[in-house]
């Protein structure tokens, strides 16, 4: 099923003409509005004007997560302030968030491309779909949210968390389609099982899932324990939310909406192009924003372009499965979370530069972040109450800042291991 078939099935030599069109536009927009892109542009004596194909995107510098921090908050936005009616924000790798704004034609367009994901992955306006992920600064419950609501389909705006909760409207509402992080859908399976829910009873047809990696094996688990028909879809903060790619019923690949962004998959050491179907990181300009238009976005995901056409008939080009993080980014029960923001929350607390190590492993279908910490000369304490209380406040101060739950264990002196090289402060257990 099509959302948009005019568009998703669209002549390849059309789509790259309307893409050459509004790359053009967004460049000359951002080099008038965005001071960043300006001054880069001037820095290469770049006019947008001289746009002639696609692939002189090349020619234009990459836009980095720094580039949004040193930015922040506004910096990069390419309206008024007044003309944005929605901020979002994700996690930066030193506490600050990035903030990305969106006009009121950006919030309909991404509830269209939403949508188009959505009936891609099977669902209709008979369909009633429950968001199990987080209304936040996140993006992830909002943007299916609007996709469904463009697609006709009914939305049940369940949230994250609350996991018997979350059965019981399955059950009662007869939900057919689920939203929520892959991990989070085997554990509602397994809270199911607790309660003694009839799965084959369930009006359960189609589970989307994204927020976080996960594999063709754990695909296959979802399905056979729930009932659904599993499809994966991708959408990155300070680009969109969900809505920048989605699997059809095919699963063999992410279909990019293509009319609306510009993907490119690069070496991540050397900056060049890969291969078709070589491991890159993609790479995302923006055709059609307004509020927050992204230039050669390293999004720092891990993907390949998947050759040939797909049978769904859709002519869009498709990414695989993210596979990883070209940076030391963590993806945690879906959250984004960088060591250095811990650094920094542990650092406010004592004033020194502490020993860690984090590690994440999956207790039952749930992700489990662990921080063990060294007791450094300002950490040691010999009184147990003391050292509670400060494990209770850095678990507030992480869970606040970061979103992310983490138990927290004090560990001696120097038995954490030390590296001559970068320091390996991670340790993911985790099997997908």
């Amino acid at each position: 099923m099509y959302f948009e078939p005019e568009l998703e099935c669209i002549d390849r030599a059309e789509l790259e003409q309307l893409q050459l069109e509004r790359l053009q536009s967004t460049l000359y927009r951002v080099s008038r509005n965005v001071p960043l892109y300006r001054r880069r542009f001037e820095e290469i004596d770049f006019d947008p004007e001289n746009i002639r194909s696609l692939d002189d995107i090349r020619r234009l510098p990459f836009t980095t997560k720094q580039d949004l921090r040193d930015n922040y908050p506004y910096g990069l936005f390419a309206v008024p302030l007044r003309e944005i009616v929605r901020l979002h924000a994700s996690s930066g790798t030193t506490g600050k968030a990035t903030v990305v704004g969106y006009t009121t034609n950006d919030v309909r367009r991404w509830g269209r491309l939403a949508a188009r994901v959505l009936a891609a992955a099977g669902l209709t306006r008979d369909d009633l779909l429950q968001v199990a992920f987080n209304y936040s600064l996140f993006t992830g419950g909002f943007g299916l949210h609007y996709g469904a609501e463009a697609l006709g389909a009914s939305v049940i705006p369940s949230s994250g968390g609350n996991d018997r909760r979350q059965v019981q409207i399955i059950e009662d509402y007869r939900t057919t389609a689920l939203a929520c992080t892959p991990s989070y859908a085997l554990h509602l399976s397994d809270v199911m099982d607790e309660m003694g829910v009839q799965k084959k009873g369930l009006a359960l047809k189609w589970g989307l899932f994204g927020g976080e990696p996960w594999s063709e094996p754990m695909r296959r688990e979802i399905e056979e324990r729930l009932g659904v028909k599993a499809t994966d879809n991708y959408g990155v903060s300070e680009i969109m939310g969900p809505g920048v790619a989605g699997e059809c019923l095919e699963q063999n690949g992410l279909h990019v909406n293509e009319d609306h962004f510009l993907f490119e998959i690069i070496d991540p050491k050397t900056l060049d192009p890969v291969a078709e179907g070589e491991t890159g990181e993609l790479v995302v300009t923006t055709l059609t924003k307004e509020g927050f238009p992204m230039v050669r976005f390293r999004t720092g995901d891990l993907t390949h372009l998947v050759p040939g056409p797909c049978a769904c008939g859709r002519t869009f080009r498709r990414i695989g499965r993210i596979i990883g993080r070209s940076d030391d980014m963590l993806i945690i029960k879906g959250v984004n979370v960088f060591p250095s923001q811990v650094e920094a929350v542990l650092l406010d607390i004592e004033g020194a530069d502490p020993h860690f190590r984090i590690e994440i492993e999956r207790e039952g279908r749930l992700d489990k972040a662990t921080l063990f910490l060294e007791a450094s000369e300002n950490l040691f304490t010999d009184s147990m109450r003391e050292a509670r209380e400060l494990i209770e406040r850095i678990k507030r101060r992480l869970a606040s800042e970061l979103s992310v739950g983490f138990e927290v264990v004090l560990v001696g002196r120097k038995t954490l291991e030390r590296s001559h090289g970068k320091t390996a402060r991670v340790v993911d257990r985790r099997a997908l």
